[in-house]
């Protein structure tokens, strides 16, 4: 029996085995565990360096001026910055002929928008994230109050979608702002869409990154130290000096998060 038919199987009350690996002792296991660390962690510091190239791709200057409608009317894409010196755009399916409209946007794209974490943390790093799509602002607006769903979202109403490779599909793209000059830094659809959703990954598409001193960044990027940026979500401020004890914590926490021999973590 397959574990598709055994899930089946389950929705239907039948609760038969599915096929299971090897039961070993505590020893056995964490031993296990110890050898698939090994390859987690190779698995992180190839990602890291993944993210360090990305920082490193070359920039595409924007020369249209793309036009969509937000909530309070005509918006420029330097206006979907909101004054931030980086912008993430996903392209979202919500529109006719998508399975589901007026009542649902697509059931991937929807998806993608539930994990959204929460965009206090990526606005304390300069960053902001937007959905567009093609319905209108009334039926966005509708939709997100259903969903509870907190991410600024504008409708298209030009030729931004197909000239950024998301004109029949989902997928991020990534800019980056010099004053008005608006930059293409990077681009990520298909199963790399998967990934998206928390803060980390988001930052990680961006040209600066997380912005913290351990990362392979190029000379003169903004970069702060681990831990003590992070914060509650209803608590960032500017200038705000972090916790006395949050500080200690967090101290501790980085010399054994950047330990390279640690055994636990990835």
């Amino acid at each position: 029996m397959t574990i598709n038919e055994a899930t089946e199987n389950t929705r239907k009350g039948d609760e038969r085995a599915i096929p299971m690996p090897a039961i070993v002792s505590p020893q056995a296991w964490n031993a296990a565990r110890e050898q698939l660390l090994v390859k987690e962690k190779a698995h992180t510091r190839a990602r890291d360096r993944l993210a360090a190239e990305r920082r490193r791709m070359p920039w595409m200057a924007v020369e249209q001026a793309y036009a969509f409608e937000g909530p309070s009317g005509r918006a420029s894409l330097l206006d979907l910055f909101q004054g931030r010196r980086q912008l993430i755009v996903y392209r979202a399916f919500f529109e006719p002929g998508v399975f589901g409209w007026p009542n649902q946007a697509c059931r991937g794209c929807s998806m993608v928008a539930d994990q959204v974490a929460h965009l206090a943390h990526l606005n304390a790093r300069d960053t902001t994230l937007a959905f567009v799509s093609r319905a209108p602002q009334e039926d966005v607006m509708r939709l997100k109050a259903r969903m509870g769903w907190a991410m600024p979202w504008y409708t298209i109403t030009d030729s931004f979608d197909a000239d950024f490779g998301v004109g029949e599909w989902h997928g991020h793209n990534v800019f980056i702002r010099d004053r008005d000059r608006v930059f293409r830094t990077y681009f990520v659809n298909n199963r790399g869409d998967e990934a998206m959703g928390s803060t980390w990954s988001h930052l990680d598409i961006t040209p600066l990154g997380r912005q913290e001193d351990w990362e392979d960044s190029p000379e003169g990027y903004p970069q702060t130290t681990p831990y003590k940026w992070w914060n509650w979500h209803d608590s960032y401020a500017a200038d705000q000096a972090p916790d006395a004890k949050w500080v200690e914590v967090s101290e501790a926490g980085e010399k054994a998060f950047r330990n390279p021999d640690a055994t636990s973590g990835t």
